[in-house]
């Protein structure tokens, strides 16, 4: 085993295919787990079982003599903030669970490892230090993760150990807000997105990854557990590593227009003018160990491919 020791799991994943998912299931498989995919589209091969959660239906099959399951399924929240975009959002996340905790339940399986966010704290806090015991914030994305969590409630109820992985901003050159802002960042032209002194935590994809498996080998671990990288950044500090470890420019900030063009104003308020300032400690406190703590570390290894540093 290359993560936890621990006997070889089954482990049932939704969202399989989105940008954390697909690594989540290369590094379980890597690390002689067995995966058995979740997906909507009928399967194509002996370890995909579709299902539908806007019907109530998973085949029994998928979750029988499991492990473990790991939720990453709902509509992603890139787009305009309209009033059906906003629906979407919160019904994807409200149908999945619900129809995956009976399902689990019923199984027994004994864990399950569900995606959340630090939108739960809400968009502007800055500098309180945010920890998990804290009641949910303002706006819509609070509403929805606090949601979504109280969801997963009957499987608490029912004896399953469940963890909540509020995640942070994704850095990846693949996809999510790195990957958005490297075009502008390589013309010259990226610089920071909101005020020089608002805080972003963040997490390294493989960091998030290797948080997926420390829960899920963790049985000690369960509740909300911040998935963030110990260090969060200023947009000032962002910005500038970014440009320096892409070795462009940073000095010019984004103006807003773009932004909310493309998310409308609730959606620029809830995604990009953040002021988030998370802490790590108690996923540190587990046991888990950062391969990419600093901000540095990270962008090097994403952006120029450069290993850890030992």
């Amino acid at each position: 085993m290359t993560d936890n020791e621990t006997s070889a799991l089954t482990v049932a994943v939704t969202g399989s295919t989105g940008l954390i998912g697909a690594r989540l299931v290369e590094r379980l498989r890597a690390a002689g787990h067995t995966v058995r995919r979740l997906v909507r589209r009928p399967g194509r091969g002996p370890d995909e079982f579709q299902w539908d959660p806007a019907a109530g239906m998973i085949p029994g099959e998928a979750l029988a003599g499991a492990d473990a399951v790991v939720h990453l399924a709902g509509e992603s929240i890139d787009g305009r903030f309209t009033a059906d975009h906003k629906a979407e959002v919160l019904r994807s996340r409200l149908e999945s669970t619900g129809t995956l905790v009976p399902a689990l339940l019923g199984a027994g399986v004994p864990t399950l490892v569900q995606a959340s966010a630090i939108g739960y704290y809400g968009p502007r806090r800055g500098d309180s230090w945010l920890t998990e015991d804290l009641p949910p914030g303002d706006g819509f994305l609070a509403d929805v993760v606090d949601h979504w969590e109280r969801a997963a409630a009957p499987a608490v109820e029912g004896g399953a150990r469940v963890v909540f992985l509020r995640t942070g901003i994704v850095l990846s050159r693949r996809g999510g807000a790195l990957a958005a802002q490297l075009p502008l960042f390589r013309l010259g032209l990226g610089g920071r997105l909101t005020h020089a002194d608002a805080w972003l935590s963040w997490i390294a994809l493989e960091d998030l990854v290797r948080a997926y498996v420390h829960a899920l080998t963790t049985p000690t671990l369960s509740g909300p557990v911040n998935a963030v990288a110990p260090a969060p950044a200023t947009q000032q500090e962002f910005a500038r590593t970014v440009g320096r470890v892409a070795r462009r420019p940073a000095w010019l900030p984004t103006p807003s227009f773009g932004p909310k063009l493309l998310l409308g104003e609730e959606g620029y308020e809830e995604l990009i003018d953040t002021d988030q300032r998370v802490s790590a400690d108690r996923l540190v406190e587990s046991g888990f160990a950062f391969h990419f703590p600093t901000l540095e570390s990270a962008l090097h290894h994403e952006l120029r491919g450069e290993p850890r540093r030992p």
